[in-house]
């Protein structure tokens, strides 16, 4: 199966704490043809990974 360049989608992961953010990251990285976007500090230890 071929991979389309037009489809896109947006996958966030919400973590307590950065470690855990950085974690989740790699294993995104390491399990699919993913792009790192960035990540923002929401408030109260929680980090979301885009």
């Amino acid at each position: 199966m071929a991979i389309r360049d037009d489809m896109v989608a947006l996958g966030m992961v919400e973590t307590r704490g950065i470690v855990g953010a950085i974690e989740a990251a790699d294993a995104m990285v390491k399990a699919a043809n993913v792009t790192l976007i960035g990540k923002v500090k929401v408030g109260g230890a929680l980090v979301t990974v885009m």
